[in-house]
């Protein structure tokens, strides 16, 4: 075994150490989800319009977004840690390399993450009926989503100057985040407005994934859907060429000939 493959094995056997001290944070994470799947289920059932089948996708997909966005404290805090206790230097001294000791930071995270998704959908199926289209494309889904959280996790972790500061940015942007993006509520029932933004929010784009991976078609459907709207917009700027927007005359205006 090479020396970088024993010094990235150091790094992840300490960083899991770290993550298992504190094993309340991994608990709440794993259970908080679950339960609030199983309260909220009946909400979504009679809020949907397709009954309870996309009720139950409705409640296991954004429950899921929801706590993996609430769990980014856990990947930054590996980092910011280091920082706080002046250790950081202390590693690269120890002939560990940048993208090792990333990687011995990303790996733990990574685990729990997948983990927490794995239990969701597992109580998803087993215990709510959720049907799955393609498990194959269910998990590439998550595995993505799980990577785009370590990354935005880890940049948290690189510039938040202590762990308050990492704790407001997660849980006040994981609730807009959540919120906006169709997570806690389903779009169907938010604000005109919500609808035009939902968009800019990553949480969007993690529940429709695993919507999309759950019918089994989320490739057809993701370029379905760019296809539709730009079809629309094309539509649209048509028939605002075709019949252009006409002038209200003003009170007391009266339009005249041009004098030659």
């Amino acid at each position: 075994m090479s020396d970088r493959a024993l010094r990235v094995g150091a790094l992840v056997r300490l960083n899991l150490l770290l993550l298992l001290r504190e094993p309340g944070v991994l608990v709440s994470r794993l259970a908080m989800p679950v339960v609030l799947m199983l309260l909220l289920r009946p909400l979504y059932v009679a809020a949907t319009a397709h009954g309870a089948g996309d009720g139950t996708t409705q409640a296991v997909t954004g429950m899921s977004v929801m706590f993996s966005l609430l769990a980014l404290s856990l990947v930054g805090s590996g980092i910011l840690r280091e920082r706080a206790w002046n250790t950081w230097d202390r590693l690269r001294a120890g002939g560990a390399g940048p993208l090792e000791m990333l990687v011995g930071k990303a790996v733990p995270a990574l685990t729990f993450l997948v983990a927490q998704q794995v239990v969701v959908m597992s109580v998803g199926v087993l215990g709510l009926g959720l049907h799955v289209g393609n498990p194959s494309l269910l998990a590439v889904t998550v595995l993505g989503w799980v990577g785009t959280l370590l990354c935005v996790g880890t940049a948290l972790g690189t510039f938040a100057r202590n762990l308050g500061e990492l704790s407001a940015i997660q849980d006040v942007g994981g609730l807009a985040l959540t919120g906006l993006g169709g997570a806690l509520v389903p779009l169907a029932v938010l604000p005109a407005w919500v609808h035009h933004v939902a968009e800019f929010s990553p949480g969007y784009w993690g529940v429709q994934s695993m919507r999309w991976a759950l019918d089994g078609n989320a490739g057809g459907v993701f370029f379905a859907e760019f296809r539709a709207r730009l079809l629309r917009n094309r539509r649209d700027r048509s028939r605002r060429m075709a019949h252009p927007p006409r002038l209200a005359a003003r009170p007391g205006y009266v339009r005249t000939a041009r004098r030659a």
